[in-house]
């Protein structure tokens, strides 16, 4: 039986080389806000155009994720629908495609269906997906990324791990699974966000997921917005911790655990090789197992 991609609504016909298509979906693959974060700052940046959208009647319960009321200058009032929307840019060394809007909560395998489309219609050769994780690290070190694929050339291209991971898992994991088996190689960047700032929108993970995957993609990070506000995100969280003296020596061990294993290795922690911080990983999707 014929996948069914009837659900793409193309806005015009794609006009690229090779591009890069990059995903990332708000909800429980989004710690921090980081990976939304990410890719929204890459199309606002590149000057990307709409490409395409994919109708979220058949895959979002509105109930959870709900639309928008909003009234123009003129007063009408207007229903802004959560929709996945693709736009695509050229960038200095590649053209890119990017993906984001809100986890489906219905038809997985349909919705998968539809990226998979997307990737085959405009010639991807790699298709990265970016998300985030509340992790036992400290806000006052560098961000964890971790990289992971399944494809042998792209791990060694671009220093990933082979995925370990056996549990539930959100839409990213099931897109990867998808592109694989449609011959797509994939890869996926986690951004490790503190678990004690859950609640704050980590601009500083976000950074850190632009400038690995911008790495990949051999084209120039667009850091300076996101650095000022990274530099916001550090003192409001040092507002929040401050008045908790747990919390203070929490962290202070979170910090010694990182510089001792930084002492380790001859520069910064290389993080596709910690088992630590996959094991993170792991435990970050079975503890949100069945969460929004």
């Amino acid at each position: 039986m014929e996948p069914d991609v009837e659900h793409i609504r193309w806005h015009r016909t794609p006009a690229l080389t090779n591009p890069v298509v990059l995903a990332a979906f708000t909800g429980w693959n989004d710690a921090g806000d980081a990976a939304s974060t990410a890719l929204k700052t890459l199309i606002e940046t590149s000057g990307a155009e709409p490409l395409a959208e994919i109708d979220p009647e058949p895959f979002t319960d509105f109930a959870t994720v709900r639309p928008l009321l909003r009234l123009d200058d003129e007063g009408t009032r207007n229903i802004i629908w959560p929709t996945v929307g693709v736009w695509s840019a050229s960038l200095p060394g590649t053209d890119v495609v990017m993906i984001l809007g809100p986890e489906p909560a219905l038809r997985w395998r349909t919705f998968t269906d539809q990226i998979t489309a997307i990737a085959a219609r405009v010639g991807a050769p790699m298709v990265i997906t970016l998300g985030a994780l509340l992790a036992d690290v400290p806000h006052t070190r560098p961000v964890h990324v971790i990289g992971t694929a399944s494809d042998d050339t792209l791990m060694e291209r671009y220093d990933l791990e082979r995925s370990r991971y056996e549990g539930p898992t959100g839409i990213v994991g099931i897109i990867q699974d998808s592109l694989g088996r449609a011959g797509f190689p994939g890869a996926s960047l986690w951004a490790a966000v503190p678990g004690y700032a859950s609640q704050i929108s980590s601009p500083k993970a976000a950074l850190a997921l632009v400038e690995r995957v911008c790495e990949m993609m051999g084209t120039p990070a667009p850091t300076g917005e996101l650095a000022d506000d990274a530099a916001d995100y550090d003192a409001r969280v040092e507002a929040l911790v401050s008045d908790d003296d747990d919390l203070v020596i929490h962290i202070e061990q979170l910090e010694e655990i990182v510089d001792e294993m930084d002492d380790d290795t001859s520069g910064p922690i290389d993080l596709e090789e910690s088992v630590h911080l996959l094991d993170e990983v792991e435990q970050f999707l079975r503890d949100h197992d069945g969460d929004a």
